[in-house]
C-alpha cells in the first residue's frame, strides 16, 4: 500500500523570509510556500494557512513570536481588516526600500536591464492623502444599518470601519456620517458606492440605483451643506453624472504647485496623492529639460497633468488620449491658462500608423500608461528617435518590459530610474525611468 500523503497543519510556527509583491510575507514550513497577511521578513510567527494552493498556500498571522525591528504599531484601528492597506505594519523608510527592490528586481528579471543610476525616492503625504477613491456601500441591518468604506481583506464583504487614516480627512473622519445618512433615505439598499474627488472642495458622486425620493434629495442637500460636500447623483453609466443641486464648483488643482489650474469632473482620473504628484511632476520635467520650441510627444495625456507643465517651459505638446472627454478637458485646460496645446484623441494600444501626429517629428517624448503598459507604442515613438523618454509607471513589471524592449531592440539606454510613493502603506509601487538614445 502507498502511504497517503501528510497534509500539512492548518497552524504552523515559521520564519519569514522575504516579502511578497503584494506585501504579504513569505515562508516555507514543510518546504512549501506559504504566503502570510501581518508578517515581516526576519519575522518568527505562528500563522494559520487559510487557503491551499497547488503551487502556494496563504495564510494569516496569528502571533508573532520574534518580531522584525522594522515592525511599527498600524495607525489605523480597522488595520487587518479592512483591505485598503497592507503595510502599515512596516516603518515607512523600509516599504520604500520594498518597493525600490521590486522595481530594481522586476527591471533586471524581466527587462534585463539595469538602470546607470538609481535616484532617491520620491515621498510626499503619508497619512491623509488619497484625494481620489472609491467606497463600497451597503446596507447590512445585522451590522447595524448602512456600512461604508472598503472591502474586507481577502472576502468581498465591506469592512465595518468609521475612518480611514489614508483618505481627506475631510471625508475619511466623516464615513460615519455618510452611513447615518443614507442609513435614513428610502434608496438605503440600492446605493452601493460612493465615488470621492477631494480638491479645494470635496465631492461625492453617490451611484444610485433607484431615483431619491424628494425627501432623500433634501436629506442630502441639506448633510452637504453641513458638510461642505459638492454631491453628485449617478443613475446610469457616468454620462448621468449630475451634480444634486446645480451649478456645481468647479474642482481643481495645481499639477506643480505653480499657478496652473486644471478643472475636472468628479469622476476623471487624477493621481492620488496631490502633494507626490507635484513632485512626480518636477521630477518629470527635471528629467525631460523641454526649452523653448521643443516638440514633445506625450502620450496617455489625461487631463494635462504633465502637459501643462510642459507647454508653460515653452516646448510645443501634441498631448495624445484615448477617452475623448479627457481631450475635450485637456484643451479646455490648456486654454484656460492660456498655453497652446494640439490635443488629438487616438487608440494607443491599436495604433494607426497613419494617424497625422504620427508623421511629425519629435525631440522628446513622456509616457504616462496605465497598468498595461505602452508596449503598442514603442516602435512608433522611437522611430521618431526622440533625444530623451522620461516612462511613468504604475506598474513595475510593465515598466522593466517596456525598458527591455526600448534597451535591446530600439536602441535607448536606461540613464536612471526611482520608486515614487504615491499610495504610502500599500504595496503599490509607481515609479519613473528616463531613456536616452544612444
Amino acid at each position: 500500500m502507498r502511504p497517503q500523503r501528510r497534509t500539512p497543519p492548518l497552524e504552523a510556527t515559521a520564519d519569514i523570509l522575504d516579502l511578497a509583491h503584494d506585501g504579504r510575507g513569505i515562508a516555507r514550513p514543510q518546504g512549501k510556500v506559504v504566503f502570510v497577511a501581518g508578517a515581516l521578513p526576519g519575522e518568527r510567527v505562528r500563522l494559520a494557512v487559510t487557503r491551499r494552493g497547488r503551487d502556494a498556500d496563504e495564510g494569516n498571522t496569528l502571533a508573532v513570536e520574534a518580531p522584525s525591528p522594522h515592525r511599527v504599531e498600524p495607525k489605523c484601528p480597522h488595520f487587518g481588516l479592512c483591505g485598503g492597506c497592507s503595510l502599515q505594519h512596516l516603518e515607512p523608510a523600509q516599504q520604500i526600500l520594498f518597493k525600490q527592490k521590486q522595481l530594481l528586481d522586476a527591471l533586471a528579471r524581466i527587462g534585463k536591464v539595469e538602470a546607470a543610476e538609481v535616484v532617491a525616492p520620491l515621498t510626499g503625504p503619508a497619512w491623509g492623502y488619497r484625494r481620489r477613491a472609491r467606497l463600497a456601500v451597503k446596507h447590512v441591518p445585522k451590522k447595524g444599518g448602512v456600512l461604508v468604506g472598503f472591502r474586507e481583506r481577502e472576502t468581498p464583504l465591506i469592512a465595518a470601519i468609521d475612518s480611514c487614516e489614508v483618505l481627506d480627512p475631510r471625508v475619511g473622519r466623516k464615513l460615519t456620517a455618510l452611513s447615518e445618512l443614507i442609513g435614513g433615505l428610502t434608496v438605503r439598499a440600492k446605493l452601493p458606492q460612493i465615488e470621492v474627488a477631494a480638491a479645494d472642495h470635496v465631492a461625492l458622486v453617490f451611484r444610485v440605483l433607484e431615483a431619491p425620493t424628494a425627501e432623500d434629495r433634501a436629506r442630502i442637500a441639506e448633510f452637504a451643506q453641513r458638510e461642505g460636500f459638492e454631491i453628485y447623483l449617478q443613475p446610469g453609466g457616468l454620462d448621468s453624472v449630475q451634480p444634486l443641486t446645480p451649478p456645481a464648483r468647479t474642482l481643481e488643482y495645481s499639477p506643480d504647485g505653480s499657478a496652473l489650474r486644471l478643472a475636472f469632473l468628479p469622476t476623471d482620473f487624477i493621481q492620488v496623492n496631490g502633494g507626490l504628484n507635484r513632485r512626480m511632476v518636477g521630477q518629470a520635467l527635471d528629467w525631460l529639460r523641454p526649452s523653448a520650441g521643443d516638440r514633445v510627444l506625450e502620450l496617455f495625456a489625461g487631463l494635462g497633468n504633465f502637459t501643462l507643465p510642459i507647454a508653460a517651459a515653452g516646448a510645443r505638446v501634441t498631448a495624445v488620449e484615448g477617452e475623448a472627454g479627457l481631450v475635450r478637458r485637456g484643451r479646455e485646460n490648456a486654454e484656460r491658462n492660456g498655453l497652446a496645446v494640439r490635443y488629438e484623441v487616438a487608440d494607443l494600444f491599436n495604433p494607426d500608423p497613419q494617424a497625422r501626429w504620427l508623421q511629425d517629428e519629435y525631440e522628446l517624448a513622456l509616457l504616462d500608461p496605465p497598468r498595461a503598459g505602452a508596449r503598442e507604442m514603442l516602435p512608433f515613438v522611437a522611430r521618431k528617435k526622440p533625444a530623451r523618454i522620461v516612462y511613468v509607471s504604475c506598474h513595475p513589471g510593465t515598466l522593466a518590459r517596456d525598458a527591455g524592449l526600448l534597451v535591446h531592440e530600439h536602441g535607448y539606454r536606461l540613464v536612471r530610474a526611482g520608486v515614487m510613493d504615491m499610495f504610502p502603506h500599500t504595496a503599490h509601487v509607481e515609479s519613473m525611468a528616463l531613456f536616452e538614445a544612444r
